[in-house]
Order: C-alpha cells, then sequence, then structure tokens
C-alpha cells in the first residue's frame, strides 16, 4: 500500500502510527502540542524513535466530546499540516470525519484520511477522499451498544462503510480498516474485539488498531492515561499477533520495540 510517498508492506509487518492532537482536551495529551513549536518538536520526537505515519486531530473525540464546528478544527489542523510537511518527510494521515475539514487537508497536503465515523457521518467524505485518490482508515462505530451477536454485527457495519467507499470510487487498495476498540462498545466489547481481530481480516483489506491509553486499559489496570504504557504494549502485541498492519498509539519508541521483538519470535 502506497502512502505518500512511502510503500507500506502491509502484509509483512506492523507500523506505528503516532498521534499529535492539537486539541486543548484530547483525554490523554490535550493541551500539550496545540502551540506549534511544542507540535513540531513533538513530531521531531517521534520520528527519531521510529514513527512511520503522523496522525494530526484537531477535535477530541474523547468519550462526551463536544462537536467543533468545521471552520474551527481546519484554523487548528492545516497550519500544523503545512508546517509538518515543510520541515519533515513523513506521511500525514488527519483524523476527521468532516468532508469540509478533509478537503482543506487535502489542499494542504495530507496523504491519508482517518475517519472515525467510517463514512456514515458526513455524506460528502467518501466523494472527497474518492476524488483525491488517497487512502483511507474507516473505522467501525455506531451511536448505541445494542448488538445481537457482538462479532457479526461489527462486520455487517463495517460491510456498509466498505459498500459506500466502494459506491464512491475509492478504491479497495486504498483502503484499511479499524475495528474502533472505544467507540461504540461497551468494555467487554472492547476486550472482545481485540481478541477476534482476526476475524476481520475476512474483508481483505489491512487493519489498524488504536488502542493508546483508552479506557479499556485504565479499567483493566485501574490506572490514569498517562500510565497506560504497558498495557498498551500488550494490545500492541495482541494486534501483531493477529496480523495487523498498524498501530495508533502515543508512545512511539515503547511500541516500535514490542513489535520488534513481537515479529523477530514470529520469525523464528
Amino acid at each position: 500500500m502506497k502512502i505518500g510517498n512511502r510503500e507500506f508492506d502491509v502484509k509483512n509487518h506492523t507500523y506505528v502510527m503516532g498521534i499529535l492532537n492539537v486539541t486543548p482536551d484530547s483525554f490523554s495529551d490535550g493541551g500539550k502540542f496545540n502551540e506549534m513549536d511544542k507540535a513540531l518538536f513533538h513530531v521531531e520526537e517521534m520520528l527519531k524513535e521510529g514513527m512511520d505515519i503522523l496522525d494530526i486531530g484537531g477535535e477530541s473525540t474523547r468519550p462526551g466530546y463536544t462537536l467543533l464546528p468545521a471552520e474551527e478544527e481546519i484554523e487548528r489542523v492545516v497550519p500544523v499540516i503545512e508546517a509538518v510537511k515543510s520541515r519533515f518527510d513523513v506521511p500525514i494521515s488527519l483524523d476527521t470525519y468532516k468532508s469540509r475539514v478533509a478537503l482543506a487537508g487535502i489542499k494542504a497536503g495530507v496523504d491519508l484520511i482517518n475517519d472515525i465515523w467510517g463514512l456514515k457521518y458526513d455524506k460528502d467524505m467518501a466523494g472527497v477522499i474518492a476524488k483525491a485518490e488517497l487512502p483511507c482508515c474507516l473505522m467501525h462505530n455506531r451511536d448505541n451498544t445494542d448488538y445481537g451477536c457482538f462479532m457479526e454485527d461489527v462486520a455487517a457495519d463495517l460491510a456498509q462503510t466498505i459498500h459506500l467507499a466502494n459506491e464512491a470510487g475509492i478504491r479497495d487498495e486504498r483502503i484499511i480498516l479499524d475495528p474502533g476498540v472505544g467507540f461504540g462498545k461497551t468494555y467487554e466489547n472492547n476486550l472482545e474485539i481485540i481478541n477476534h481481530l482476526e476475524e476481520l481480516k475476512v474483508f481483505g483489506y489491512p487493519l489498524l488498531l488504536g488502542t493508546s491509553r483508552k479506557s479499556v486499559i485504565g479499567l483493566t489496570l485501574d490506572l490514569p492515561a498517562t500510565d497506560r504504557v504497558e498495557g498498551t504494549l500488550v494490545t500492541t502485541v495482541f494486534g501483531v499477533l493477529k496480523g495487523c498492519a498498524f498501530v495508533r498509539v502515543h508512545d512511539i519508541k515503547e511500541n516500535v520495540r514490542a513489535i520488534k521483538m513481537a515479529e523477530a519470535i514470529m520469525r523464528a
């Protein structure tokens, strides 16, 4: 899979997507990087630690988040995208579910659109991605937890997302799926989907696992968001074992090392 100017071997390696939230209210790093100098320094740090892709987000999507107007989100992310593009050679993902923000990000030079609503929030999003001929990460999400058979229902929801993508003209080789840990799921659902990630490989698309510092880890270990590195590493190793192509994380160095170790054992 090509993202930006880089080829990713999504069948044989797990890559690290680093998180840069330029928000005042994200659940674990809100306010830390919403000044340009701090944001750029953090990008440089993550690259030194082995980050493969940078995911920039301008709106917190933590539980109970407040919807941000598109214009304000654009004002947060576009200057950072442009600054990163001018200084660093790294593929950039834009974390947004709004087509207007995606369009502004595409004009600023992003290489991938990461939509937490799997094309279901904004009817224009699929068309924007298709026209730009960009890869996209499409996440499972819903506004309830009323599941019958959980994994079957998740698969059915993702099938709807894939249909929207195909209908708009997004090519199969440009699609990544995200199981949506922490979104539209109970604590037990989150554990179950991590344990059964391989079931989603039936679709034939690369998988991205995003569990970093999330509540499923906090609830399991009874730890605050700032103290969930070890728990995240366990989920990352699960991702490697289950064949995920990407993990989206805050702590780059530790996750890069965990992946390297897990892959060495699997190759032995």
